[in-house]
């Protein structure tokens, strides 16, 4: 089986959708493929009580509004099933349960392999798979004891997954604070933290806070700007019931940073060791980038790019975090960097194909004079 098309978009979830609904904009014939069942599945994967800190009105895509209370925050179910209906509502495929397993470049276009073993050949391509990819997880892990339940956030559903006990919690971005609050009603739990967080309301004079940084132009601010730079280094998470003390109330221990493992215990930063039967990594995530085969496009495993932009022609990224701004990887901003990776890839087809024309050297006609 093979298909061809002028741009591939790999990835079928909101950066993926966003980039194919700013390809069709720019009339770029394109295609999207998803490895997971459904668009937005990847939402579906995370654990069950995960609310967005952002609300409908602030977490939509554009020409599709979330259904439900404006000023609400959606559950992930409910921004997994609109991401579903957006899909349906593209004029683009979007091909599910065929993930992309290779990515070469052959002459000026790409060739790129699927699970089920169809080629897909496109004069660009678009990597769209999101900055959740692979729950990060140290290396120091493999030396604790097997009797020390270990899961990941991406095998992370609900307290049940937990064997009862000592708990801990291991980072403590918004997800494993949130974690670790849920796991206290029904475990003893520890939360080991790392750098410094800064917390804000989840709700500012009535709105979203979201929202009102978004009308601040907080969100959307220059990752180089003074702006953008103050909002990266504070990195603020909205909800001031994850802050320590709410933890603390909750019965949640707070411990330093984990720094290693020996058999049944941790070791601390600050030398002692906490002995759990359980742990939760909450480490974040890490991309996963081993499919791409093209030369120049990766260095060290890390994808090589600067705003969406790489080496390779013809090939880019969208919705990695602070690609542009902090709204880069959410769902309220993603379509502003999607639209400058379409204008960025009509230029390129448009280049290429004038290339093509200049190079091309019609065929001589056979002198067929006697």
């Amino acid at each position: 089986m093979e298909a061809e098309t002028e741009a591939l978009v790999v990835g079928g979830g909101q950066a993926g959708l966003a980039m194919a609904r700013a390809l069709t904009s720019q009339r770029i014939r394109c295609l999207v493929q998803e490895r997971l069942p459904r668009a937005g599945d990847a939402w579906r994967q995370r654990f069950d009580s995960l609310t967005l800190f952002s609300s409908r009105r602030c977490s939509a895509l554009p020409g599709l509004p979330v259904p439900g209370d404006p000023d609400g925050f959606p559950s992930k179910d409910e921004i997994a099933d609109y991401l579903e209906r957006y899909a349906a509502m593209l004029a683009v495929p979007v091909r599910t349960s065929d993930g992309v397993t290779s990515l070469s470049r052959q002459d000026r276009a790409f060739s790129a392999l699927t699970e089920s073993g169809r080629r897909i050949v496109a004069r660009a391509v678009v990597v769209a798979t999101g900055p959740y990819q692979r729950p990060r997880v140290p290396a120091f892990a493999n030396e604790l004891a097997k009797s020390i339940a270990q899961i990941d956030l991406g095998g992370y559903r609900c307290p049940a997954d937990v064997p009862p006990g000592q708990v801990i919690v291991v980072g403590d971005g918004a997800s494993g604070r949130q974690i670790a609050l849920e796991l206290a009603r029904t475990h003893r739990v520890s939360l080991a933290r790392g750098q410094r967080r800064h917390f804000v309301p989840q709700r500012l004079f009535g709105r979203d806070s979201m929202l009102r940084f978004a009308q601040l132009g907080l969100l959307t601010a220059d990752k180089e700007s003074w702006v953008g730079r103050v909002v990266r280094s504070q990195d603020a998470i909205p909800g001031l019931h994850l802050r320590d003390a709410a933890l603390g109330r909750a019965g949640i221990t707070l411990l330093p940073r984990v720094i290693g493992a020996a058999q049944e215990a941790l070791a601390l930063a600050d030398g002692s060791r906490a002995q759990p039967e359980a742990v939760v990594w909450a480490c974040g995530y890490r991309d996963d980038f081993r499919w791409i085969r093209v030369a120049g496009a990766l260095a060290a495993s890390r994808a090589v790019e600067e705003r969406g932009l790489t080496p390779v022609p013809g090939l880019f990224h969208v919705g990695r975090e602070w690609q542009t701004c902090r709204a880069s990887a959410l769902l309220y901003g993603v379509s502003r960097d999607a639209e400058r990776i379409a204008a960025a890839c009509r230029r390129h087809l448009d280049d290429t194909g004038d290339r093509a024309r200049r190079t091309f050297v019609r065929p001589r006609t056979p002198d067929t004079r006697r």
